[in-house]
């Protein structure tokens, strides 16, 4: 027993006259860091359950190794030789959408190349707020005629490929425009409009549906489209539900729901125009959640 106690310490002071305070410590905060947002990146999503399924795999092959089950574990090697690939294209969308967040971060590389979508000048904010304004005075006339709406405002990542998808429009917002296209007997009613530096850029747009199974089953396809748009960039989607009247708004994978004029317009206000750092912004979305949750109860 002193053996084995002298050799653990000869290995801890052997760890300790190696280490390189400065760049061993970079390495170790740099890899905890990286694993922290996979972390963040996978939780409450489908790679959540694809990973566990991952380790069901691995347990699968240590027993198989443990047994001597040969031709488990040739199939289960195939599997685990390709898996860099397999893990891209099953984490596609994931994968995607941290990229696009690295990118677009507000107040990071984005501010520093100075962003495409950026709001600094007064007449790219006035433009915005008359967008916001429009949105919000459009779905009042909408929600009194029981019609659905679908609206996404394009931040840091071009929708181009959405946009391809319907018609193009490059119109000045306002409330007749935005609520006489939403009119379920106009011929661009059926699908997302598209608001690009505070203009109506495009209609009719085709968005891409979430594959988020946590989705409550009483929400449906304009909703889902919403997640969806919300998940593969950084647009804020505005949702108006045909049946119950209800607004709802789609940012980064979360739908927040049961939004009034005001507050709709304070909260695109927020989103759209004003930087803030990701923790301050979470804060934020979390009491208005709790808040939705308190007026609906």
């Amino acid at each position: 027993m002193a053996a084995f106690f002298q050799m653990i310490w000869q290995q801890v002071t052997q760890f300790f006259t190696t280490y390189n305070w400065i760049t061993d410590t970079l390495d170790i905060l740099s890899v905890a860091l990286f694993l922290y947002f996979i972390i963040r990146l996978v939780r409450d999503s489908r790679a959540e359950q694809l990973l566990r399924g991952i380790l069901v795999l691995l347990l699968l092959y240590a027993v198989a190794y443990l047994v001597g089950l040969t031709t488990v574990q040739y199939l289960l090697k195939a599997v685990f030789d390709n898996g860099l690939l397999l893990l891209i294209v099953v984490f596609q969308p994931e994968v995607r959408r941290a990229l696009e967040q690295a990118g677009h971060s507000r107040g990071g590389i984005s501010r520093f190349l100075g962003g495409l979508n950026s709001v600094d000048n007064a007449a790219h904010i006035d433009q915005w707020n008359k967008a916001i304004e429009a949105t919000a005075d459009a779905l009042d006339i909408l929600q009194k005629q029981k019609m659905g709406a679908l609206v996404v405002m394009e931040r840091g990542t071009k929708l181009g490929e959405i946009v391809r998808s319907g018609t193009i429009m490059e119109a000045e917002p306002s409330a007749a425009l935005i609520s006489a296209v939403f009119y379920n007997k106009a011929p661009l009613h059926d699908g997302a409009m598209i608001i690009r530096d505070g203009k109506v850029y495009a209609a009719a747009c085709i968005l891409p549906l979430s594959d988020n199974l946590q989705i409550s089953r009483e929400l449906g396809t304009r909703h889902r489209a919403g997640v969806g748009m919300s998940e593969n960039s950084d647009a804020v989607v505005i949702i108006l539900s045909e049946e119950t009247g209800m607004i709802s708004v789609a940012e980064g994978g979360e739908l927040e729901r049961n939004f009034t004029h005001d507050t709709l317009v304070k909260t695109l206000a927020d989103r759209i125009l004003w930087s803030q750092d990701g923790t301050d912004g979470k804060k934020k979305r979390l009491r208005r959640r709790k808040k939705s949750k308190e007026a609906e109860a």
